[in-house]
């Protein structure tokens, strides 16, 4: 039952769908109560609405197909390579797209059909790309001529590759996640492009099916994606276009990403005017397909008060390091009260050794106090993915929650685990 008279629009466009506040203004995602979930799992803690997760996945992949019947939607699981997420990603009939050996292994591990799963990276080793050519996947991005090199040196059989294009577009993004502008350090500018097209012609076992492309991350308008689908005309007709993925999310009410609908309408529509028909039509999404699923749960530690208020929490940068990476604005809530209104202004601060260990500036909290849970929406990308041991912090658990049921996705690391990788003084001595 929800809070009497509650009304929130940050639920409405911040906060995972399935995310609701009970009578006693208690916070639950998935008919899980949130402060239960930690209590049992541990804090920080990445909560995933299991269920929000699928039904995006389904909208993406039904949205295009209707107005691109010959497409495919592929989940970038470097916004959250989680054995879980594959699986799901696969059983809602997306495709997946890796970036390197370990979420190759994931996908393969996860059960996602091998001829569905893409490869892409600017530095892909040769033992990455003899793991992709002996499972078999479906696709290999070319990002220049290292690939090519490694490639005729070990195929025996076809493979399907694509060529990565930069298309020249700025998509109006901090520079850190910019990749579609002339100095990025991903693809080929077009004339080198058309040049290795024309030189794979061919080869006896490099197929160039189409071009792939990738203009950035977190775009916040249609425009930069349409600009980019008509760059590819330059380059001739082919049977596939993957067009990378980039829509940006609503991390607080300030933000107004576009919708998925204007997101499906703009792209296609660039199509329509530019690629040939009856033409695969390829997108990636990776943070607007797991970003408002997700949340993080911390422990309130401590409250200060000083020259400001802070309020510190058991994480940080160690498990949302995008705060520093590209001044993320995060919404928070503390989940035990969450109906109730605002009536402190504070630095909501990790426990990291940085001054910039800052999740919220200026957070609106409801009475914080040491021991509460409180919780970051839309955090579903990129915070499990870059979770890291700053000051020895363990890397945390992720749950998933449907149904009222909560799965344990990936256990908490231990001090064990976290201590195992050190070459310690009963091997080898380090006094001296």
């Amino acid at each position: 039952m929800t809070a009497s008279g509650f009304y929130d629009p940050r639920f409405e466009r911040i906060f995972p769908s399935n995310a609701a506040v009970r009578a006693d203004g208690v916070l639950e995602v998935g008919g899980c109560s949130v402060p239960a979930l930690t209590e049992e799992f541990g804090t920080p803690l990445y909560v995933i609405d299991e269920q929000g997760l699928r039904d995006r996945m389904r909208a993406y992949r039904e949205g295009l197909a209707a107005r691109w019947p010959n497409s495919q939607v592929a989940f970038a699981s470097k916004s959250f390579p989680v054995l879980a997420a594959y699986a799901i990603a696969a059983s809602e009939g997306l495709a997946i797209d890796v970036a390197g050996a370990g979420e190759l292994l994931l996908a393969l591990e996860s059960g996602a059909p091998p001829e569905l799963i893409h490869l892409h990276g600017n530095a892909k080793s040769h033992e990455e790309l003899v793991l992709a050519v002996d499972a078999g996947i479906g696709a290999i991005v070319l990002d220049g001529e290292a690939d090519v090199q490694r490639l005729d040196a070990l195929l025996t059989r076809p493979q399907d590759v694509l060529v990565r294009i930069i298309p020249g577009v700025d998509p109006r993004v901090p520079k850190a996640i910019s990749t579609g502008g002339a100095t990025s350090k991903f693809g080929l500018p077009i004339p080198q492009a058309k040049e290795l097209i024309a030189r794979l012609a061919a080869h006896p076992f490099i197929n160039v099916v189409g071009l792939h492309l990738h203009i950035g991350s977190q775009v916040l308008e249609v425009e930069p994606f349409e600009r980019a689908v008509e760059a590819v005309r330059e380059l001739g007709e082919f049977p596939v276009y993957n067009i990378g993925g980039g829509l940006g999310v609503n991390y607080n009410v300030r933000h107004n990403a576009p919708t998925l609908d204007e997101y499906l309408d703009g792209i296609t529509a660039a199509a329509s005017r530019v690629l040939p028909k009856g033409s695969r039509l390829i997108i990636e999404p990776g943070r607007s397909l797991v970003a408002r699923s997700g949340m993080t749960a911390y422990r309130v530690n401590n409250v200060k008060r000083t020259g400001a208020t802070f309020v510190a929490v058991d994480g940080g940068l160690a498990d949302q390091l995008n705060v520093a990476l590209m001044n993320m604005e995060f919404t928070p809530i503390v989940a035990d009260r969450a109906s109730t209104q605002p009536d402190t202004t504070a630095q909501l601060v990790g426990r990291q050794c940085e001054s910039g260990d800052l999740l919220v500036d200026q957070a609106a909290l409801a009475a914080p106090a040491p021991g509460d849970t409180i919780v970051l929406a839309a955090t579903g990308a990129y915070g499990y993915t870059l979770s890291n041991n700053y000051n020895g912090a363990l890397k945390p658990a992720v749950v998933f929650c449907r149904n009222g049921e909560s799965r344990l996705a990936v256990r908490r690391q231990t001090y064990a685990e976290f201590l195992g990788h050190h070459v310690g003084p009963s091997e080898e001595s380090w006094a001296s």
